[in-house]
């Protein structure tokens, strides 16, 4: 079987799979998610949980006159933030596939989407890539693989063999 490793990311948090038969196909069900690894964005984190020590300024009032607005570029920030974890979680999919013939899913809501279909691209070669944007982070290893087998993305689980 071709090996598959799963990613499901939002901003600040992705779970690494990979698909592997069961040791006894003729007792058991599969092939089977088995969860590789978690990674966490501590710099996201410390973003969501109050990186600024101010809420975010609006505008410059003028003593009775109109309000000027300008940008603290905090949007950008977080952008290069998600740019980083993203590079992050392609560096984990490379050791994950070994460099071998791998199929890569990649299952995050749109925006981080972007991010992991470049951060792939420029940092892990010789691999097939699949997307799903949706966010999917939460759900068990065995919800997650109904779904992702719903969507033909991955194969679905077998009964054994008996």
């Amino acid at each position: 079987m071709n090996q598959y490793c799963v990613v499901v990311a939002n901003g600040n948090e992705a779970r690494f799979f990979t698909l592997e038969d069961p040791e006894k196909p003729e007792l058991e069900s599969g092939p089977n998610l088995v969860k590789q690894k978690d990674l966490i964005s501590d710099e996201l984190k410390m973003h969501n949980e109050g990186l600024w020590s101010e809420s975010k300024s609006g505008g410059n009032r003028g003593h009775g006159g109109q309000s000027h607005g300008y940008d603290d570029h905090r949007s950008q920030h977080v952008n290069d933030i998600e740019r980083r974890f993203a590079n992050s979680i392609a560096d984990e999919c490379k050791r994950i596939s070994h460099n071998k013939r791998t199929n890569v899913v990649l299952v995050s809501q749109k925006r981080m989407l972007g991010h992991l279909r470049n951060a792939i691209d420029s940092r892990v070669h010789g691999i097939h890539t699949e997307e799903l944007a949706k966010d999917l982070i939460k759900l068990s290893p065995m919800d997650l693989h109904k779904h992702l087998a719903r969507e033909k993305l991955i194969p679905e689980r077998r009964t054994p063999a008996v």
